[in-house]
């Protein structure tokens, strides 16, 4: 990459944004952009995403168009961050606007719906032999937004690629990593929104800090059993990608899986609840992923089953609750971590 990177940011909510804030003062030359044509031009004229950061003073040389042609010429490096359900329709979108040299990031987490494919199957299926690279870790836009202290990390198949854009990344405040364990790193962040709604409807039904840390730890248990089965490797989910995040989701208020499953805890309901969040709560889709992936591998995921019984209405929080602690005694590990069922 050339000493001034020219970045498209593609998707204006508050994770893009915050992410075109960070490319904007580390000094690439970034633009953001939102299919909302008035929205974009709200965005110019007060440099502050009214709806999703507003108190956020966003960087004078960021720009801002709903223009996505406009967006990708001569760009070296998109970024993707809009919601998984929109990803692959984006992605056809972008493909015949595509400059040949640039290469293709995404801070999006989650599966395709309706298939469970990984979000890097579906950019190598549409750009085969293109740069690729995902963007995760324990991160909450506001907190990046305000520019305090965060690390990510990147993972791509190319390491030099990944080195190359943790660096865009990587400043002051935030620390940027880097791998080439992309299956690792896109589970880690799409799994961890399931396990999350787990944690927040027990902490919403106040059964205390000993029931979050337990969710939490035999939730990770299920997370690694799962990635070392699909190919992951354990260590990519021990780090920012899988436990830091999943810590961090878990336990932080400002997370919308999070909230949803206290909200479920407290009897709200589903459609109620995701109402009053207001933006796409990922883990509804997640959730039947995760369980596809786990009943294709002949997994028992008790956690991640019963949360999706929850979002479907199959179950109520506590009867969900009842039925993992109505399990079976045994030991933690009885066939070693990842042979353990």
């Amino acid at each position: 990459m050339s000493d001034t990177t020219r970045v498209a940011v593609l998707g204006a909510g508050s994770w893009g944004t915050a992410l075109a804030a960070v490319l904007a003062r580390h000094g690439s030359d970034t633009c953001l952009w939102g299919r909302d044509a008035a929205q974009m031009t709200a965005l110019a004229a007060a440099h502050r995403n009214l709806r999703y950061l507003p108190e956020l003073e966003l960087p004078d040389t960021l720009a801002f168009t709903h223009d996505l042609s406009r967006a990708l010429a001569n760009v070296d490096v998109v970024l993707i961050v809009v919601p998984s359900h929109a990803f692959a329709t984006l992605l056809l979108q972008i493909e015949p606007m595509l400059p040949a040299q640039a290469a293709i990031a995404w801070a999006t987490k989650g599966f395709e719906p309706g298939t469970g494919r990984f979000l890097h199957e579906l950019v190598g299926a549409r750009f085969p032999g293109r740069a690729a690279a995902v963007v995760t870790g324990p991160s909450f836009a506001r907190e990046v937004a305000q520019g305090l202290p965060t690390a990510l990390t990147v993972h791509a198949l190319d390491a030099t690629f990944a080195q190359q854009l943790a660096a865009l990344l990587h400043g002051p405040a935030l620390r940027a990593y880097s791998g080439t364990d992309v299956l690792g790193a896109e589970l880690g962040g799409a799994m961890k929104n399931v396990l999350a709604v787990a944690t927040g409807a027990a902490d919403g039904m106040q059964l205390g800090l000993n029931a979050r840390a337990g969710l939490i730890t035999r939730g990770m248990n299920e997370m690694l059993r799962l990635g070392v089965a699909l190919g992951a490797h354990a260590e990519t989910l021990m780090g920012l990608a899988g436990l830091g995040d999943l810590v961090l989701t878990c336990t932080g208020d400002l997370s919308r899986n999070r909230r949803l499953g206290m909200a479920l805890g407290r009897g709200v309901p589903l459609a109620q609840a995701l109402a009053e969040i207001g933006q796409v709560v990922e883990s509804v889709l997640s959730a039947e992923e995760v369980v596809r992936l786990a009943e294709r591998l002949d997994l028992d995921l008790p956690i991640s089953f019963h949360v999706r019984a929850v979002l479907r209405g199959e179950m109520t929080p506590s009867e969900g609750l009842r039925a993992l602690l109505a399990r079976e005694q045994k030991p933690e590990y009885p066939s070693g971590l990842f042979e353990s069922r």
